[in-house]
């Protein structure tokens, strides 16, 4: 009598013949590399997972680890248990040759609209590395939801002649933190005029027809300087130091570089300073604060010329979970 296979090993099976497919085998013979697709449906895998809180259906090696907000957990913990459904914001960003996506988006946890970004990374046919943050603004994920769609220029390919290499997208978006950190309006900032900034779900610099389209009216209450005018203003005096940039995602053909960093604000006297045109300021927290920040940079032609990011408070010093960052703090001298 025939012996009929079991749901799970049918499920196995299907499940392997989807990441076979999504994950061409490689012309040397060696593990298959997992494309644009295959990246993207193992975040959309992960999240279908999430929100029916099943984690068992995660495909993950045996040594995979996972975080929320920088601290270790166990697949299943933390957002896993309090989720409630899907929200209507979704970026998505692949880097094929780190084998790594991320998404920038939006859920309900506790039936409250939440901002999610997850990085996975993808070693043959499983999951190895999972990182998220879960920033529970709700006026900001609410900013999002209402904008629903992200700006079509972070899914757009760059003309073949005008893509550059890895590194060359990395070494510009860093020179955008490195703007940032003690900014005095001097520096060199390879920004785009026409360059505006969605942070939290709020245009903080530029047009916002360039990010919400033409007819919206201003998310902010701020002054609508471009990201280098911002830059070329010195405002930004107060940022003291933004550590543990980890450029996780890198994307030559849309000319994407997707870094987690933080921002250390300054406080007592770094509260002081001198905007270029002269005039004497007193700005950022009067307490140590740390911003534990997601940015993406869209770079044309060595300019940047759209950014967006979703940040939140956290512990100042804290660190990421997945750098030397801890490491090189715990082996430092003790007085």
């Amino acid at each position: 009598m025939p012996v009929r296979p079991s749901a799970a090993f049918c499920l196995a099976v299907v499940t392997a013949a989807v990441w076979s497919f999504l994950a061409p085998a490689r012309a040397d013979g060696q593990a298959p590399a997992c494309d644009r697709a295959c990246l993207e449906r193992a975040l959309d895998d992960y999240i279908d997972a999430l929100v029916a809180r099943q984690p068992a259906r995660v495909r993950v090696s045996p040594s995979a680890k996972f975080t929320e907000n920088g601290q270790r957990l166990e697949l299943g913990d933390g957002l896993w248990r309090t989720i409630t459904g899907r929200g209507r914001y979704a970026l998505k960003m692949a880097d094929v040759g780190a084998g790594q996506a991320v998404l920038m988006g939006t859920v309900r946890e506790a039936d409250l609209p939440t901002i999610l970004v997850v990085r996975v990374k993808v070693a043959g046919e499983r999951i190895a590395e999972i990182e998220t943050l879960v920033i529970r603004n709700q006026m900001a994920a609410e900013s999002l939801d209402a904008i629903g769609a992200p700006r079509p220029v972070w899914t757009q390919p760059l003309p073949a002649a005008d893509r550059t290499s890895r590194a060359e997208l990395v070494r510009v978006a860093n020179m955008y933190f490195s703007g940032i950190e003690r900014n005095d309006g001097r520096g060199d900032y390879p920004i785009a005029d026409s360059c505006a900034r969605l942070e939290n779900g709020v245009v903080t610099a530029g047009d916002p027809a360039a990010v919400l389209g033409p007819g919206q009216p201003v998310s902010s209450g701020r002054p609508r300087l471009g990201c280098k005018a911002q830059f070329e203003t010195g405002m930004f005096f107060y940022v003291t130091r933004i550590r543990d940039r980890r450029f996780v995602v890198v994307d030559p053909e849309r000319g994407l570089a997707f870094a987690f960093a933080f921002f250390d604000n300054g406080s007592g006297e770094a509260r002081n300073g001198t905007l270029r045109d002269g005039t004497k300021v007193v700005s950022g927290p009067a307490i140590p604060w740390t911003w534990q920040i997601a940015e993406v940079f869209r770079i044309e032609k060595g300019l940047i010329v759209a950014v967006e990011s979703v940040l939140h408070p956290v512990p100042y010093g804290m660190g990421s979970g997945w750098s030397t960052w801890e490491e090189a703090m715990s082996s430092r001298p003790r007085w």
